[in-house]
């Protein structure tokens, strides 16, 4: 019996759409994701002519990206749902799970506007956008999420990317930093800047920013070392002019908005980076079974069967915290400390079970013709994704 047999609480169209992913992370992303990884230069990953436009057709054909937004579903059944198709998903390759689910991340934004406008552009069910959160900074990185910190409130730091009013429009001048998940790739960014200085990082805005507008530009993505089916890449705004209802938070509810954000963006986090974990250990353990040392397969070795069941304990107990969060976010007003514990607890988990396995690749694992070297780069990266885990634990650990 293998961790998705005992699975519980889903309905039968639940298990077909949680099917329906595995095989859309068998047959597209994980290939996919090997093919974009290998690329030297990472603007073949965006280019025409790259598989990354295949793999979202196909996801979005496949009604995947429809999920999060469905009224009809009861939210705590979504959530669950939600949950398993991310962690299928991300088993696949990781850094394509994270971009599609970022090609819908801008809609309940633009919707929070009322703008018809926007709305119209950006919200078509028959015309997908890709959305991108344009957060961290040159010179800001997990600090600008530390909203339980002093310094939040510090005036004397001063914001790379602002935002300043002008009649009915708002000016953007400034830049993100390379780390802007579809960076190079967006129709459409949800900018976090700085808007009230006096005020520090919490008298920020969020806007919503097209990204063809004049006095927007975006440079080569980022080469990196993990996720690189994941475009990345930085922003400059050079006196962009927005109206001011493209506006969707002002000062006043900055720091509330980006909590919210922040207690989303780890839960999901969290349950991304258990498909991750699963991805390795379902790796180690078919190699185990199958590769011979010492006259029998690995797996009759007491203490290759002992690392096994220690990375089977861990992705079990990931999982377990992970649909918990995500059950109780469902339900209930998000808790961030609660939510944080689930991104760096899955994380942790997965970098920990991607060196196991590895480990249990011997030399072999070293070696681009297997795949769990790729997913040892893919896991280290989160780590420090979406606020570093040590910067995270601080603002969690300030809520107890």
């Amino acid at each position: 019996m293998t961790s998705i047999d005992i699975e519980a609480g889903l309905s039968d169209e639940d298990i077909a759409i949680r099917d329906a992913a595995h095989r859309f992370a068998d047959d597209v992303l994980r290939p996919a994701g090997i093919e974009l990884d290998r690329m030297v230069d990472p603007a073949d990953v965006i280019a025409p002519e790259s598989v990354l436009w295949e793999v979202f057709a196909k996801y979005h054909a496949l009604g995947l990206s429809s999920l999060a937004g469905d009224a009809e579903r009861e939210p705590v059944a979504k959530a669950r749902l939600m949950a398993v198709v991310n962690e299928e998903l991300s088993r696949g390759d990781v850094g394509l799970a994270i971009s599609c689910g970022l090609c819908g991340f801008h809609g309940p934004w633009v919707q929070q506007t009322g703008d018809s406008e926007l709305i119209e552009r950006f919200c078509s069910a028959d015309e997908p956008t890709i959305g991108c959160w344009a957060l961290t900074e040159p010179d800001h990185g997990s600090d600008t999420v530390a909203l339980t910190e002093p310094h939040f409130r510090d005036p004397s730091l001063r914001a790379n990317c602002r935002a300043r009013k002008d009649g009915d429009d708002y000016v953007i001048s400034g830049q993100k930093a390379a780390w802007v998940s579809n960076g190079s790739i967006a129709h459409i960014a949800v900018l976090f800047c700085a808007l009230d200085e006096s005020r520090g990082f919490q008298g920020g805005g969020v806007f919503l920013v097209p990204l063809d507008l004049p006095g927007v530009s975006r440079p080569a993505p980022l080469d990196k070392l993990g996720q690189r089916s994941l475009n990345q890449g930085e922003i400059f705004f050079d006196s962009v002019r927005v109206p001011a209802r493209y506006m969707a938070l002002g000062p006043d509810l900055y720091a509330i908005g980006l909590e919210m954000m922040l207690c989303h963006a780890n839960a999901a986090m969290g349950q991304l980076f258990v498909g991750v974990a699963r991805a390795a250990y379902e790796l180690a353990l078919a190699y185990a079974k199958e590769r011979v040392q010492g006259g029998v397969a690995i797996f009759e070795h007491q203490s290759v069967r002992a690392r096994l069941f220690k990375m089977f304990a861990r992705v079990e107990a990931a999982r377990a915290l992970a649909r918990r969060v995500a059950v109780y976010n469902a339900g209930g007003a998000p808790q961030i400390q609660h939510c944080i514990a689930s991104k760096t607890f899955c994380t942790d988990t997965a970098f920990e079970v991607a060196t196991e396995a590895l480990q249990i690749f011997g030399a072999n694992g070293l070696c681009r013709e297997y795949p769990i070297e790729k997913l040892l780069r893919d896991a280290r990266a989160s780590l420090i994704e979406d606020g570093c885990n040590e910067v995270l634990s601080i603002v969690g650990g300030a809520r107890l």
